[in-house]
């Protein structure tokens, strides 16, 4: 039995499930998300949790049950609470400010880049150095995040760039005077 996928998914008030199928609607406050679910796995509601159970024990049927189960429970918590992902400018003159809906960010390049907002994702700036990506669906926030830390990866000498707020840069050491004794 997966570890992960035995467990139940809690049903926040506000929240409403709707299984059709193979198809799974989890519909809330801050909007509504749809999964398609394998066909070796069932899913049910009972006393006001998600359970999600394997029809038989064959391979994909193990190797889906954690994933679906976690897919269900981001649904659950993106209509409820959404998903946020900060990011960090580090560098001189490096910045960032919205543009209406979309990210404008001076970041080192001869012209500034635009990023556009999707439905599913919006972006807000609460100071020139920081960018949050908010949205429900946890994956498309988390591409979103990762297209623009991609405009300038953090360098590893001086740690320069777009970096995530958790993430640890692993530094260099710069080269060393060549006169050294000679």
């Amino acid at each position: 039995m997966s570890r992960i996928g035995k467990l139940p998914i809690d049903i926040p008030s506000g929240v409403d499930i709707k299984i059709d199928g193979s198809m799974v609607t989890v519909k809330g406050k801050l909007g509504e998300l749809s999964q398609e679910i394998g066909s070796s796995l069932d899913v049910s509601v009972e006393d006001n949790k998600i359970i999600v159970k394997r029809k038989s024990d064959d391979k994909t049927g193990r190797s889906q049950h954690g994933l679906y189960r976690s897919l269900i429970s981001n649904m659950v918590q993106g209509v409820s609470v959404g998903f946020e992902r900060a990011l960090d400018i580090v560098g001189v003159g490096y910045r960032a400010s919205k543009k209406g809906e979309d990210l404008e960010i001076l970041i080192g390049y001869s012209n500034p880049v635009l990023i556009k907002a999707t439905k599913d994702v919006s972006f807000d700036v609460p100071s020139q150095n920081i960018i949050l990506v908010k949205g429900i669906d946890k994956q498309k926030v988390g591409e979103m995040a990762n297209t623009i830390r991609n405009v300038r990866k953090p360098e590893p000498y001086k740690g320069k760039g777009i970096k995530y707020r958790e993430e640890v840069i692993k530094r260099k050491v710069g080269k060393t005077t060549a006169s050294s004794g000679n």
